[in-house]
């Protein structure tokens, strides 16, 4: 029996406009009005999906920092040696960023614009992210396996290099995202290994 494809849900096509929109004009320069004319409804009608376009920014924001929480953990549970563990963590990062660009630039860039506690709330899980990512390193020295470095700023560092990604992958470019942590995983290595 063939495959019944379905219709985005309005909320969904409301998110990919936004994220596409944002990306291309920035949070600030991106209006309601602007996401309404964009998906041919009235303003009106927007407000009947999303409260805010801070609405749009949250549910981007925390959405894309759960997949990356979950990717990590899942990681780090597996009985794998820190350089296993590294090369699963910059293949799963990679294939988060390039599953959706627009989503992707606007978690990297924009989260900035995050009001109140919430943005305090996604701080705490971005740095629960990175610490997840220094485990990987601190397990590395302790095997064996990594020079004794500080894990810090070899974690800022890797995590920058995994995140510029956003910049300039196209999905039609001459790398895959395989491709592309192939290749990172192995410079980050060269920096690391014994």
């Amino acid at each position: 029996m063939p495959e019944l494809k379905t219709e985005p849900s309005r909320k969904s096509q409301i998110f990919t406009v936004s994220c596409e929109m944002i990306r291309n004009n920035g949070y600030q320069g991106t209006s309601m009005r602007d996401i309404a004319a964009a998906l041919q409804i009235e303003a009106a009608s927007l407000y009947n999906h999303i409260s805010s376009k801070e609405d749009i920014l949250r549910e981007t924001c925390f959405g894309m920092a759960d997949k990356f929480l979950t990717a990590i953990a899942e990681v780090n549970d597996i009985y794998f040696n820190a350089e296993e563990k590294l090369g699963m963590a910059v293949r799963n990062h990679v294939r988060i960023l390039t599953e959706n660009m627009d989503s992707s630039w606007v978690f990297i860039h924009e989260w900035r614009n995050l009001t109140g506690s919430k943005k305090i709330e996604f701080i705490a899980l971005r740095d629960r992210y990175e610490n997840e990512f220094m485990q990987i390193l601190e397990n590395g020295e302790s095997e064996g396996l990594f020079n004794d470095v500080n894990n810090k700023f070899a974690t800022l560092t890797i995590l920058s290099s995994l995140n510029w990604v956003v910049e300039w992958y196209r999905p039609n470019g001459a790398m895959s995202p395989n491709q592309i942590s192939e290749k990172l995983t192995e410079f980050i290595l060269s920096g690391l290994k014994k």
